[in-house]
């Protein structure tokens, strides 16, 4: 409770308890301050890599919202002051479950894998001006001309991110609901792990030297040049 939360945070009892909350499934704390209740969470965040959620109501949850990694606020009776400080905000508690297990996981799966989309396309682009500065001796000659590369850029990074975000869903809601373990792929790092970063950087060598390489070898004899 608050009471003994004022001796036990700040102190070094703070460890005794994060090891002993460590071994338990759920710890209840009540009538608790609203700086004791970041204190709580600053407890589990600054001693793990886990990522942090706080949900709350009202004003007095302003704190833990906002030293949580993710906060969501409920908006009632009791004020939009935690909608406010919050990343997300519905209007029931129950919106929690879909949050989390539907959106959490079509989000995390997006983001993995536009994080290693991104890595393959600038990879593909360095790389094919890698392989042409080996037959230029290394000299200012540009492969790609300036409007060329911004349409690149335009086309490789706006379009795809649009249509990931819209349409990327690899599982229908009803699934995920349904099968609730499956928020897990998230916290098993299933979607982005080194293996499948190198996995990508591998594939981006052979596909920017085919890119590069096979018209090379066509034009190898040919009067067309670059100007």
């Amino acid at each position: 409770d608050g009471s003994s939360l004022v001796y036990i945070l700040d102190s070094e009892l703070e460890e005794e308890l994060f090891l002993l909350a460590s071994k338990c499934s759920v710890v209840l704390c009540c009538r608790v301050a609203p700086l004791q209740k970041a204190g709580i969470v600053a407890l589990i965040k600054n001693r793990t890599d886990d990522m942090t959620l706080a949900i709350g109501d009202g004003a007095n949850d302003v704190s833990m919202i906002q030293m949580a990694d993710v906060g969501v606020g409920i908006s009632g009776q009791e004020g939009r002051q935690a909608v406010m400080a919050s990343d997300f905000s519905m209007g029931q508690f129950r919106f929690l479950v879909t949050l989390l297990l539907v959106h959490g996981h079509w989000n995390y799966q997006r983001m993995g894998y536009m994080l290693l989309y991104n890595y393959y396309r600038n990879a593909v682009f360095v790389l094919v001006l890698f392989w042409y500065t080996l037959f230029t001796g290394f000299t200012m000659t540009t492969a790609i001309s300036d409007w060329s590369s911004v349409m690149y850029s335009v086309i490789y990074s706006a379009v795809p991110t649009i249509v990931v975000a819209i349409l990327d869903k690899d599982l229908s809601r009803r699934t995920l609901l349904k099968y609730p373990r499956l928020y897990q792929s998230g916290q098993q790092e299933e979607g982005y792990n080194p293996r499948l970063f190198w996995l990508t950087m591998a594939d981006t060598l052979w596909q920017s030297a085919a890119a590069f390489f096979i018209p090379l070898f066509v034009y190898w004899k040919s009067d067309i040049d670059g100007s």
